[in-house]
């Protein structure tokens, strides 16, 4: 059983590969070296990373003809307009639509004592109700229908609709055009809600639920911020990045949130109290973690360590440290190579080596 950490000594001697460093007072301001003193504090907490603004996939809708005809006049002519529920989308002249008005027309006269359709599904029905049916399913508006039975007239144009609010993303239609049955002429996107896409590490990924809150910050609106949730964890990583792509919803009512916009969101997590070092100090070196301790006057001594959580700015201690050390935070990279290059030398000669720079150096 591991004891506290409070009560646990720090490891001392070598780490393979690498010996301890000398640097004097000046050489360490010329390297822009700093330390950091291991204590008590919080880790975790929120996550932060990169994310893009992506249509909410579930708010897509197309515009299908189920029957062929040919385009008489357009009233949404070009994409990224926006449109209504209802809003004429184009007018359609098609003979075999002419023909089904007047055969309508004509149930409605020798059918109408009849009682009203029966609903889909239903077995039987009059001749008026299979009539309307058929319209129907060809996708003829409601309003339509209902000219054609207060007026009794038919026409030759009939004017389609849209059957969502949202913003035209696709247009494939030009006046005086034919379109075919099953041609999608316009695609329709309700962009009230969005998704947000986020790429979250796998290290990071059992910190993310579904439901988490959420808050987006947009390079195109400085200081706004937009707050979401969770929908949806990618099971599967990208095994180039290491990263699976989370999807985040985010009410959009202002249509301020627009598709392909770049931003940062930032999870909602509580993060928990242990020790801690500042993650800038730490190495990786082959399969072990080191930190060089500052052991006075001049001297930095590498040191094998344990973590546990990491964090943007800190990282969970486990052993390895005592509080109250100083660690390198800063240059500690030229520390490792220096560190490095003295074992080397160390090594071949069968005892210390001088290195340039190294305090063995500066008394010469």
């Amino acid at each position: 059983m591991q004891q506290p950490f409070d009560s646990a000594q720090g490891e001392r001697g070598e780490v393979d590969g690498l010996s301890t460093v000398d640097i004097d007072a000046t050489r360490q301001q010329l390297i822009g070296l700093k330390t950091a003193v291991v204590d008590r504090g919080v880790v975790g907490g929120s996550i932060r990373t990169s994310a893009r603004v992506g249509m909410d996939e579930t708010r897509v809708r197309v515009v299908n003809v189920k029957v062929a005809g040919f385009v008489e006049k357009i009233f949404v002519d070009f994409v990224g307009k926006e449109v209504r529920k209802g809003q004429p989308l184009f007018s359609l002249y098609s003979p075999e639509i002419l023909n089904a008005e007047n055969e309508y027309l004509l149930a409605l006269r020798v059918d109408s004592p009849l009682p009203d359709p029966l609903p889909l599904g239903g077995e039987g029905g009059s001749l008026r109700a299979a009539a309307r049916r058929r319209l129907e399913l060809w996708g003829i508006p409601a309003a339509e229908l209902e000219r054609l039975e207060r007026e009794k007239t038919s026409s030759s144009v009939v004017t389609f609709v849209s059957n969502v609010s949202g913003v035209v993303t696709k247009k494939d239609i030009v006046e005086g055009s034919r379109v075919e049955m099953g041609a999608m002429p316009y695609q329709v996107v309700d962009l009230s809600t969005v998704w947000v896409l986020a790429d979250i590490y796998e290290t990071e990924l059992r910190l993310v639920a579904p439901g988490m809150t959420a808050s987006l910050r947009l390079d195109a609106w400085p200081g706004r911020t937009w707050q979401g949730k969770v929908l949806f964890i990618d099971p599967v990583l990208d095994p180039k990045t290491r990263t699976a792509k989370v999807r985040l919803a985010f009410t959009n009512s202002k249509g301020e949130l627009r598709p392909e916009m770049f931003g940062d969101v930032t999870l909602a997590r509580e993060g928990r109290e242990t020790v801690r070092v500042p993650t800038d100090s730490i190495v990786q070196s082959g399969t072990q973690q080191v930190v060089f301790v500052a052991r006075g006057e001049g001297r930095f001594e590498p040191r094998r360590i344990e973590t546990g959580e990491a964090g943007r700015d800190f990282t969970e201690v486990l052993s390895g440290l005592v509080m109250g050390e100083a660690v390198i935070t800063r240059a500690n990279f030229l520390i490792d190579s220096e560190s490095r290059l003295r074992a080397s030398l160390a090594r071949i000669g069968g005892g210390d080596a001088s290195v340039p720079g190294s305090r063995h150096e500066a008394k010469r």
